[in-house]
């Protein structure tokens, strides 16, 4: 096996398991009148981005999700006032406005989450200590790898039309 199919062998790992994850923690979306807390499946989407740690600039997080910076900024006033998520400026950026979930965003964001906390907790029960912390570490691993390509690469909607445009330029110019 080569560097490159062993690396193909991985990525697809990841592309079958996740899947697979999801499938057996996934429960109905939670709607904003069913639940305690005031969250549409949009607002848990966007908490479901965010950390508590590290920021998330507005305007690649809307990028990110679809989302017009209008309506975008819509969602955070809400949520903002509502105390699930804060802004601060960026460690890195001074002049950058950078955004956080609050402790109430993690109760809402687990309220409203598409992987039930309680079918989580059961999956992992299913596991020893050691493999839960491994399963953990694992997944913090790939956090922190997609954090990293985030901020080398931006996100992934606007890599996409990036490389769209490339194709488009290369296309007209001949090459």
């Amino acid at each position: 096996m080569t560097n490159g199919d062993a690396s193909s062998m991985r990525v697809l790992s990841i592309q079958k398991s996740y899947p697979q994850i999801y499938f057996a923690c996934h429960v109905d979306h939670v709607r904003r009148r069913d639940s305690s807390h005031p969250l549409s499946a949009a607002d848990g989407s966007v908490l479901s981005h965010l950390d508590a740690r590290v920021g998330v600039r507005p305007g690649e997080l809307a990028a990110h999700l679809g989302i017009s910076d209008s309506a975008f900024s819509a969602t955070l006033a809400r949520l903002t006032r509502l105390g699930f998520i804060e802004r601060a400026r960026s460690s890195v950026d001074r002049r950058a406005v950078e955004l956080r979930l609050t402790g109430l965003g993690i109760a809402a964001l687990q309220a409203s989450s598409v992987l039930d906390t309680t079918r989580v907790g059961a999956l992992l029960a299913r596991l020893t200590p050691a493999e839960q912390k491994a399963a953990i570490r694992g997944i913090e691993l790939l956090v922190d790898g997609a954090r990293r390509l985030l901020d080398e690469e931006g996100c992934a909607t606007r890599w996409k039309r990036r490389q769209r445009r490339r194709k488009g330029t290369a296309t007209r110019s001949g090459r």
